[in-house]
Order: C-alpha cells, then structure tokens, then sequence
C-alpha cells in the first residue's frame, strides 16, 4: 500500500523542487534564489529538480528566457504541463491496469497468470465490451481518497510527535528509523480504508451497486469498529493484516527512494559534461529543468513495483480473503468468481500459492505492469516532443 509514485525523496536526505512544487505561474529559480532555498536549515544537498543538470549560473534565467516574451511564457507553463500529463498518466490514464493487475493477483482459480502484456491488453478488451468502459475504472475515487488519507496522516503524526516527515541533509540513525517508523504507522492507519478501496478495485461492476465517494470511508471505519457489510469467518484480523501492510509500504518506500536518488545522480552527472549550445539554451534548460525528476520518479516507481510484486500479490490475497468479494474471470474477460481462501496468516499464504501455482503464482497479472509503464513512458516522451517542438518554433 503506498502512493503511486515516491515522495520527491523526502526522505533519505534530498528534498528537490518539485514538480508538484510548480503551478502554471511557476519558472525554473535563478542562482541566488536557489541557493538561499537549498542551503535553508542545511537540509537539502545543493541539487534540486527545478535546476538545469548543467549548472545553474548567474545568468541562467536570462537563459531560459532568451527566446523572447513567448518561450518564457511556455517556459513558466511547461512545468505544470509536463507534471500535469505525468501525474493524468499515473491516476487516471494506468488505472484499468491497476484494476486487472489486482484482479488477477487475488484470483487463485486463474490458469491464464497473464505475465506478458498480449494476453492482458486481450481480456481488457473483453471486459470493457461485455461490461463497458466504467469496468475499468471502477474504484478510481476511492485510491485517491486512500492517497488523501496517507498524506493526511502522515503530516498529523509528525505534528504531534518527534517522528521527523523529513531529514536533513545531516542525518543520523535514529532519525532514518524514527521516520521509517513514521511511514509503517502512517500506512498501518489507512490500512482499513486501503482494504475497502482494494475490494471497490477488483469487485466485477456485473454484481456491483453504485457506491458513494466516501464508501471506503466508511467501510474503512466499519471495517475497525466491525459494523457494516457483514463478512465471512474467513475474513482475518487487522492485526493479522499489520504486519505485511508496513512491511510492504515502508519498503516500497525505501527502495523507491534509494533508486531516484541513484538516477538523479548519474542524470546529473551526464548532463554536466554536456552542456547547451547558446542556440539550444532555452530549450534544453527547460527539459533539463523538468524532466529529470519525472524520469528518476519512474524508474523508482517501476523498481519498486516490479521487486515487491510477489509481496503486493500476498497483501492483496490477504487482504481479500473473507470479503465475500465477486470478481471478473480472468481467464475468459466474462462471468464472474468468488474468492474463498483460507489463509491463515502471510506465510501460510506465501507456502500455498508457492505448493499450489507455482512460483509463477506471485506474479499473476505481472503484464498489466508492463503496459502501465509502457504507456507512461509513451506520454512522458510525447511530452517532451511536444514541448521541444513548440520552444524551438517560440525561440
């Protein structure tokens, strides 16, 4: 359980600008600007994603604005255009993989495991032309209310106790673990809200109702208190559920950040032996200003999801089981499936899939994976045409 792309890594000493950081009004800072943001309190080292990989000098904001008044308009917009198209693509435009990807991660009955993106792309075609678009993107509202709650508790807890939401850039161990801690509690709390936005994800839209924004709320809150939709003698405890939920949220958050921080280095020394010519200055400041955060983003995204994959498939069975949750079969993109598991605990889980599928069994819908950031890779690099095309003709 965790957001869908890394925190800006704010958490193992690098806190860049980032692209949420930049609204349609925003431009890439100058020097001093920089510097007196970055060197503040001494947390940040003195690399930020608002700044070109080739140096920031004194007169880099005549740079990037010396197409005239329109390229440092597009300029001031490109941030926002490139994050806005970057964060549509991870929500929105991913979210039907995201639904098969759970979907055949909790279905047990599956003799199609879907591992290469072909036979993936085909029962999404039979889902939506037996059910309909809505099919796939059922569940949507909830992963951002779930998204809203995580941040949300996340910023209450470091309110009210010492656990740091950030380290600078002069860290020690015990910060490092105190802010681990904070991230297992913060996901350990949204954890039932998590739960009720997984089952609105793989529940077939052929036996679902209508269900309201806020049901996960308050299935969420049923779900702690025992009231609500009422489930079977399966359905295992939240305490059962503490474990493999921290577990696989802290890690995906560790290694989402050691592997940003890993390609934000080797950008930044790649672009800093190759420098803008003065013809190209306004257009390669302005990728180099950008981009390089929404790759890095990526690539931890991608390594974090493709190494915890066999654990998601755990949490999610588990988290499942004794829901009384109808899904799609996933074999034919037609009819419908119970899910009845008898887990009793995550390595009773692990040992089953493991003696009953195989080892293959973990990593059931894997190809939804790979079209998710097949297509993210395509629109990040339409944009960059995009952009590249229309500062060229400005300038």
């Amino acid at each position: 359980m965790h957001p869908r792309r890394p925190d800006g890594f704010d958490g193992l000493g690098y806190r860049g600008v980032g692209r949420d950081d930049l609204g349609p009004g925003s431009r890439p800072f100058g020097g001093s600007e920089l510097a007196a943001i970055l060197h503040w309190g001494e947390k940040t080292p003195p690399y930020g994603a608002g700044t070109p990989l080739g140096g920031a000098g004194p007169n880099e904001e005549a740079n990037i604005g010396a197409g005239g008044p329109g390229a440092e308009q597009l300029n001031r917009f490109a941030g926002f255009g490139i994050g806005l198209a970057s964060l549509f693509t991870e929500n929105v435009l991913a979210h039907p993989c995201i639904v098969l990807r759970r979907q055949c991660q909790v279905n047990y009955h599956a003799r199609n495991y879907h591992l290469t993106p072909f036979t993936i792309v085909n029962i999404m075609y039979c889902i939506n032309k037996t059910q309909g678009p809505r099919a796939l993107w059922k569940g949507m509202g909830s992963t951002f209310i779930v998204q809203g709650i995580t941040l949300g508790t996340e910023g209450i807890i470091s309110e009210f106790t010492p656990l740091p939401r950030e380290l600078s850039h002069k860290w020690n161990f015990k910060q490092i673990g105190g802010h681990l801690l904070l991230k297992g509690l913060t996901h350990v709390i949204s954890m039932p809200f998590y739960s009720a936005s997984l089952i609105e994800t793989v529940q077939s839209e052929i036996i679902r109702d209508n269900p309201g924004i806020l049901d996960c709320v308050k299935e969420g809150i049923g779900r702690v208190v025992g009231l609500g939709v009422p489930h079977s003698k399966r359905l295992l405890p939240l305490m059962v559920l503490i474990f493999p939920t921290a577990l696989h949220g802290v890690l995906h958050y560790v290694i989402s950040s050691i592997v940003q921080k890993l390609v934000l280095f080797v950008l930044k020394r790649d672009n800093s032996h190759n420098l803008p010519t003065e013809s190209s200055t306004s257009v390669q400041s302005m990728l180099d200003a950008y981009f390089p955060e929404l790759i890095a983003s990526f690539a931890a995204s991608l390594c974090a999801d493709v190494m915890l994959y066999p654990l998601e498939t755990v949490l999610h069975r588990l988290h499942i089981q004794g829901t009384r949750t109808i899904i799609d079969n996933t074999d034919l993109g037609y009819e419908v499936l119970p899910i009845n598991t008898q887990y009793e605990g995550m390595k009773d889980c692990i040992n089953t899939i493991k003696r009953e599928e195989g080892m293959q069994g973990f990593y059931k819908g894997f190809g939804a994976v790979i079209v998710q950031y097949t297509l993210h890779v395509a629109v990040l690099q339409l944009t960059k045409i995009i952009y590249s095309t229309l500062l060229q003709n400005v300038s």
